[in-house]
């Protein structure tokens, strides 16, 4: 099985679990930097090294990765960008209501451009002092919350008190926007082709490494050309990657800047008593807000 074939059986399953799983949701707010000067306090600014402007043929999509869930991939995935070999690299697989896969580097760029395939970061022994969750539900026996903006799902907290380690599994679970990477069969084949949720895809947890969301661009990702049913393959003239780079090798006075609301605040600890009230999956929640200028 090739790379370009992944997902093979999953993907199937992943559209027909899918397609149909938009909710209804709370309006969202459009947040610009008035708001982020006017409360300073409450938004975090993204480190340059781990965010990630991608500009394609239907528009730009801005991605924060979080090194401590996948750091292998991570620095990867970082290579492969700060090489250049996802330009001109297309979407060559899209599923409607499931995700955009991309980054075929050998394809575009030629096998001598690849590097190694990596070891499987399903999922990472968190620390909850040191990553802590704003939990949905009680801290020790929640399974789910928000760490940096990013959706996690966790082991509950009273296990690290009985762990060898004192830490507990957690991972980044496939809501709306997260990107993770294309694997064959083989668990431990991910390398550089990647793929960004688009809906719903939390049937792919604890199978596939996911290491960033999307801050902005969820609307471009929707709009990525789709492909013929079932298993979204082949495109003709599929949409590409224009371009992707880290904000940090961006010259400074050109940089893109990034904030992300912090989800410490009363505002939010109160979005997520509710949640805890109303059994609310963590999935619909809405995307923690971003600006990017």
């Amino acid at each position: 099985m090739t790379l370009r074939t992944l997902l093979s059986g999953l993907a199937v399953t992943g559209f027909v679990a899918c397609a149909g799983a938009q909710t209804e949701t709370e309006e969202a707010v459009t947040y610009t930097m008035a708001d982020v000067e006017a409360s300073p306090e409450t938004w975090r600014e993204v480190d340059p090294e781990n965010l990630v402007i991608m500009e394609t043929s239907k528009g730009q999509i801005t991605i924060e990765l979080l090194p401590v869930v996948a750091p292998a991939h991570y620095d990867q995935f970082k290579a492969y960008v700060r090489a250049g070999l996802y330009d001109e690299t297309p979407f060559h697989r899209v599923i409607q209501g499931f995700m955009a896969q991309g980054g075929d580097v050998e394809a575009t760029h030629g096998a001598e451009s690849m590097l190694p395939p990596m070891q499987a970061e399903f999922t990472f022994r968190r620390n909850p002092t040191e990553t802590p969750l704003q939990t949905i539900g009680p801290e020790d026996s929640a399974d789910a919350g928000l760490h940096l903006g990013f959706p996690m799902t966790t082991q509950p907290g009273f296990l690290a008190e009985m762990s060898k380690d004192g830490l507990v599994e957690s991972w980044i679970p496939h809501c709306p926007g997260i990107l993770s990477t294309a694997r064959t069969d083989d668990a431990n084949s991910g390398n550089a082709q990647f793929f960004l949720i688009s809906d719903e895809g939390q049937h792919l947890d604890y199978k596939y490494t996911a290491k960033g969301r999307a801050l902005t661009g969820l609307d471009v990702i929707l709009e990525i050309k789709l492909g013929p049913r079932p298993n979204g393959f082949p495109i003709a003239n599929p949409d590409v990657v224009i371009s992707a780079k880290m904000a940090a090798d961006i010259p400074e006075a050109d940089r893109p800047k990034a904030y992300v609301q912090k989800t410490d605040t009363v505002e939010w600890q109160e979005r997520l008593i509710e949640a805890d009230s109303k059994r609310t999956p963590i999935c619909d929640l809405p995307p923690v807000p971003a600006v990017v200028e």
